[in-house]
Formats: C-alpha cells, sequence, structure tokens
C-alpha cells in the first residue's frame, strides 16, 4: 500500500488494509483495543485490481482508497472506494478515469484528503509528470488536471497539512519535487525542486507543525533524511534497512515526538524517536520483536487513548503482528502478538 494502512477509525477501532492477489482486505477490532475479527473482507465489491493500491484517511476518519483495475486488454482505469467505518462494508469501487484519458497503468498512484473531507488522487502520466483529479464538494469529480514535472519516478507521497492543504512530494532522479495548495480546493502548484540523491521507493511524508509538512528518504548512501520546504534537508540516522519508513507524531513523556519505523537489515523492526522538527537532537534505532521475512512491512498509528500502535504484515504468509506501547516512561512495547 502507498500510505499508513494502519488506520484507527472515527469509532476508536484499529483496522489494517492488506493488498491479496487482486483485491484489497480489511480487518478491524471487534471494539477499540479488544480483540480483532478473525476473517478479513474484501474492500469495494468484486473488481480486480491491479497491484499498489494507495489509502489515505481523512480529520473525519473515513479511510479513501484507490487503485488501477484492468479495463480492456492493454488499459487500466483508476477506481476509488471510501469506508466511513472498519466493521462496515466500504462503497463499491467507482471509476474515476485515467490521467492520460485512455492507457495502461502509468505508475502508483496516492491519494490524500483535504481538510473538507475531499479525496485528492496523484498518479504519474505517460510525459512523466504528475496529474490530480479530485473530488468535488457536492459530490463527483473534478476533471484531471496535469500538475507538470518530468522524469517523475513511480512512487508519490502525498499529504494533507494541518491547515488543510494538499501536499505532494515526488521523486526524480537526483532530487525530489513540492507541490502544495495555497488554499482548499486550489490546484497544487510546483513550488520547490530540491538537488537530492534518493533512492526510489523511499518516500514519505507527515504534517509535522501548523506550517510544515516533513518528507523522509533514503539518499544514495543510504542515510535517512528529512526535508521542510524552505529548508535545506538533514541527515537524521543511517536507514534501518531498504524502502520507506513508517512515521506518527505522538506523545512521549510529555514532549511531542515524531516516530520512525522500520524493518531492519536484520529482519526485526527498528524504532527511532525524536522531538518533532528538532532533528539536530538526533535519533537512534532500537530493534523490537521477532525476526520478520523479507517482505514484511511495517506501519504505525495511535489508538484512541493516544497510545503508539506498530504493526506489521508479511504478504506471502499473511501473518499480522501487533503491539503498543506499554503505560510507562520511554517507548517501552507490549510483547509482539499475532492477531
Amino acid at each position: 500500500m502507498n500510505g499508513d494502512w494502519l488506520l484507527r477509525g472515527r469509532d476508536g477501532r484499529l483496522s489494517v488494509y492488506l493488498p491479496s492477489g487482486e483485491a484489497v482486505l480489511c480487518r478491524a477490532e471487534r471494539g477499540p483495543g479488544g480483540p480483532w475479527e478473525a476473517t478479513p473482507r474484501k474492500v469495494g465489491g468484486e473488481q480486480k485490481l491491479r497491484p499498489g493500491p494507495a489509502i489515505g484517511q481523512g480529520v473525519d476518519g473515513y479511510a479513501h482508497l484507490v487503485s488501477w483495475r484492468p479495463t480492456k486488454p492493454g488499459e487500466s482505469g483508476l477506481v476509488h472506494s471510501t469506508h466511513f467505518r472498519p466493521r462496515l462494508a466500504a462503497l463499491d469501487w467507482a471509476p474515476i478515469g485515467h490521467p492520460d484519458k485512455t492507457g495502461d497503468r502509468t505508475g502508483a498512484p496516492a491519494v490524500t484528503v483535504d481538510g473538507q473531507g475531499r479525496a485528492h488522487v496523484f498518479v504519474r502520466n505517460k510525459g512523466g509528470g504528475v496529474s490530480m483529479v479530485a473530488q468535488k464538494e457536492k459530490g463527483g469529480w473534478d476533471p484531471w488536471r496535469d500538475l507538470k514535472g518530468s522524469d517523475v519516478q513511480e512512487d508519490l507521497a502525498a499529504v494533507t497539512g494541518e491547515s488543510g492543504c494538499v501536499e505532494l512530494y515526488a521523486a526524480l532522479p537526483g532530487g525530489i519535487l513540492y507541490w502544495r495548495q495555497q488554499e482548499p480546493g486550489a490546484q497544487p502548484a510546483l513550488e520547490e525542486a530540491l538537488e537530492t540523491p534518493v533512492r526510489p521507493g523511499t518516500l514519505r511524508a507527515l504534517p509535522t507543525s501548523a506550517e510544515h509538512t516533513t518528507v523522509f528518504y533514503t539518499d544514495d548512501s543510504g542515510d535517512l533524511c528529512a526535508w521542510r520546504p524552505g529548508s535545506k534537508p538533514v541527515t537524521l540516522l543511517p536507514s534501518a534497512g531498504p524502502g520507506p519508513v513508517s512515521a506518527v507524531r505522538c506523545e512521549l513523556d510529555g514532549h511531542d515526538c515524531t516516530l520512525l519505523a522500520q524493518r531492519s537489515a536484520s529482519g526485526r523492526v527498528a524504532f527511532a524517536a525524536y522531538p518533532t522538527e528538532q532533528e539536530s537532537a538526533g535519533a537512534w534505532w532500537t530493534e523490537s520483536g521477532p525476526q520478520l521475512p523479507a517482505d514484511a512491512e511495517v506501519s504505525l498509528a495511535t489508538d484512541e487513548d493516544g497510545r503508539v500502535v506498530a504493526a506489521t504484515v508479511s504478504p506471502s504468509s499473511g501473518q499480522l503482528l501487533l503491539t503498543r506501547r506499554k503505560d510507562e516512561p520511554g517507548l517501552a512495547l507490549e510483547a509482539w502478538r499475532e492477531v
């Protein structure tokens, strides 16, 4: 999934969204902090999906999912589904078109939700730039918009700032492009281009203050870096392993902190925390849990009590593991358990 796949719904229940073959599955807690459903449910009906779905969540707690689906030989189109409650069925997949009107899959989509609850979907187009389509305030979708750019790599990181405005980060050879809405509903404008060596597939963005979002990425040397537009990127620490980090803001011992998690090279989950937007304070990895399969992914969230929750899933085995922060100082975690 492109985006955080461990989410807390507006009813306080946690849920996970997992690609499985030609579908996306959802599995949820029966009640906040309680046991989980034994069997996952299929999201959005029976349409067959292409690999690489995306997920985003609005301040209303609703989950928005986007995926490619095959339409006819050699062609695909994007579809969207909204999930209002973890234990209710999601809306059926609805077509939202193609950035080039017709054609095959052009790249992995990204989705974020603005302060008014409108989904914004981004995807690379056949020209190598980025196109966007957004929900209208009173239903339906606006026309596709070309946001320009060139040589954009497949992975995009879409995020909504605390202002409710939508932002987008895209990697390209030797740099990152950054778009931002000036006001809700406006077309995001390309505001900055950062020259930096960035490994494909490692972008992850997070709102970190009223004024800023922060994007995390791994550079060519293997260091994990943080960048806020308008400033220079900062090297945070060596990455624990390949792939993007998962990131969440949380309160640790009374401090606003950013917590990062990544599957480490040793196969375990590595955690690192630091005061939000104070990368100069330093951070270091601490490993936790059992050794995981090579395809295992990790995601972070907070539960209805504000406690950090971490989940890992292995697509090959389907094994889902979960841990929560203990009610004690520091970042002590409960024993990992299989859900």
